[in-house]
């Protein structure tokens, strides 16, 4: 069976503060590079014991996720490639607020309707799904690696989901997931 694998970036300077990164290239923290480095030898393990297999690494073009693809595909010797799908949500006028913000959390179960200055959950969702689709239709396996965001809508490409859980779905910096298509 096919399969996919999720990365979400290490920990940004914006994580720190509770604040919501988006679209905005916020850099990883000393932290999140040691947390990128641990799990590119996490991932070097599994490949070496035949645990997993990964072809190539596809990263968002933000910073964060690339410094954090770049640690693991040294680790690892994997290729890697930026895929612009992968960016993260536009969150508009909310970039840089609160993440636990209640109206923010309202806002995250809007589907239809863009933030202001931002995109919608259907456009990314859409635009994550196309990429899937692209994805299932090759013999290789990738590891992405991206944002909380586009974790939700990977998610939601897998298992159904209601609006009030797709809202509230969230990773750590750096989990590791894996999906079966």
């Amino acid at each position: 069976m096919k399969k996919i694998y999720f990365c979400r970036h290490g920990e940004t300077f914006w994580n720190v503060e509770n604040k919501i990164c988006g679209a905005t290239d916020i850099a990883l923290t000393p932290k999140g590079h040691a947390q990128a480095e641990e799990t590119g030898r996490l991932i070097k393990e599994r490949l070496e014991k035949g645990e997993i297999v990964i072809d190539e690494i596809l990263y968002s073009p933000l910073s964060r996720a690339y410094d954090t693809a770049k640690h693991i595909a040294e680790l690892t010797g994997l290729p890697l490639r930026a895929e612009e799908r992968l960016r993260e949500q536009n969150f508009g006028k909310y970039e840089g607020t609160a993440r636990n913000g209640e109206i923010f959390k309202l806002e995250k179960r809007n589907f239809v309707q863009s933030y202001e200055g931002g995109e919608s959950m259907l456009r990314l969702c859409q635009r994550i799904y196309n990429l899937l689709d692209e994805l299932s239709q090759n013999d290789k396996t990738y590891l992405l690696v991206a944002h909380n965001g586009i974790a939700r809508a990977v998610n939601s490409y897998f298992f159904d989901m209601t609006n009030e859980s797709y809202g509230d779905f969230g990773i750590r910096n750096c989990e590791l997931l894996e999906y079966k298509f």
